[in-house]
Formats: C-alpha cells, structure tokens, sequence
C-alpha cells in the first residue's frame, strides 16, 4: 500500500485542515504545505492567536455574541437604542448587519433556527432569554431577522407566540428583499440595509 503522504506529521496536519467547514482534503493539502514555507515565528504567533481565541474568548451576557468581555461593545454603548433588538441566528449575522451601517440598536444572537430535523428545539436557542430581556429591559420593538427559510419561518412564529404576552411590543420582519432561502450573512450589505430599513410587522397567521 503506497502511503497518500511522506510524512505522517504532514498526514496528521491536513486531516485537522479539512475539520473545518468548507475544507477538503486538496485545500487543506495547500493550506499546510503554505503553512510550511513560513517562518517559524509566523506559525507560533497564528497557533497563539487561535489558542488564545479559544480559550479567552467570552459571550456577552446580553446579547450572545462573541466579546473581549462579559458585555459587549455594542451592548454597552449607550448611543445605540436600547429600546430595539434585532434578532439574528448566529455571529455572522451580526456582522452582516453591522456592515450595513443602517441599523443602530442592539442585538440577541439566538444560536441557530428550531430544525426538528436536526434535533434543534426552542429550548436548545436562546429564546428563554430574549422573553426576559424583553420583559426587563422595557423593549419597544423586536425585529425578527433571521433567514427566509422554513427553520427561519418556523421559528419567527415561536418567537412570536412567546412575545404575544407583552402587546406593547412592537414585533417586525425585515423585508424579504432577500430571496427565499438564502441565508442571510451572504446577502449583499445594500439590500440586506434595506431590508432592515424597510421592515414590516410580523404577522403570525
């Protein structure tokens, strides 16, 4: 049996590389033997920056999304409205959203969409925790942007229910410029701003 590589150390590099989303065997191939050609002080500062990610990185509080500290810099600016929460899915969401420079409330990262299909219930997101801040903090308006899927769908409308309690709560659905299906951190920054501009209230029929 001829062996796929020349050095098992080179072997073992590659199968952690296509660990990662996205990675095949041939990428991760070339990411190594890149990796290879750098200087060894290049190297242990990237190994550093990911163990270091790893092991200090928090979740703000709050909102859920990654942070230096136990609140974030969004959550703890007091010139962003503190009457409004968008809801998003995941981190990447967030970014998205913040590329646009048309939205300047706050956020609550859910950690993904209730899928039945793959074992993801409510109990499993942080929606407990968006009905407290809700009830606590005197939110006006609740903006449900998560994307147009079925998940997606499926649960805005638990959201929804959940946030029936507190009629005084405005609760909107940015606008499906963005097509059916698509997932929201890939939509464009001008038509994802303008969905969050021109959103509609939820209708939960």
């Amino acid at each position: 049996m001829i062996n796929e590589y020349p050095s098992a150390l080179l072997e073992k590099a590659v199968t952690e590389f296509s660990h990662l989303p996205g990675i095949g065997r041939k990428t991760a191939l070339r990411l190594v033997l890149y990796m290879l050609r750098q200087d060894t002080e290049a190297i242990d500062q990237f190994a550093n920056a990911i163990t270091t990610l790893c092991h200090e990185v928090k979740h703000c509080h709050r909102c859920h999304n990654i942070s230096d500290s136990d609140l974030c810099p969004i959550c703890g600016n007091p010139r962003r409205d503190q009457k409004t929460i968008c809801v998003v899915e995941n981190i990447q969401d967030v970014m998205a959203i913040e590329h646009t420079q048309q939205y300047q409330g706050l956020y609550h990262v859910l950690g993904g969409v209730i899928s039945p299909m793959d074992g993801v219930g409510p109990a499993d997101l942080e929606i407990d925790s968006l009905v407290e801040r809700v009830k606590e903090d005197g939110i006006s308006e609740v903006i449900l942007a998560l994307s147009p899927t079925m998940e997606g769908d499926t649960t805005n409308f638990y959201i929804f229910r959940k946030l029936s309690a507190y009629p005084d709560v405005t609760i909107s659905v940015i606008a499906r410029g963005i097509a059916v299906g698509d997932e929201l951190e890939y939509a464009d920054e001008v038509t994802l701003g303008r969905s969050i501009l021109n959103r509609t209230l939820f209708e939960g029929k």
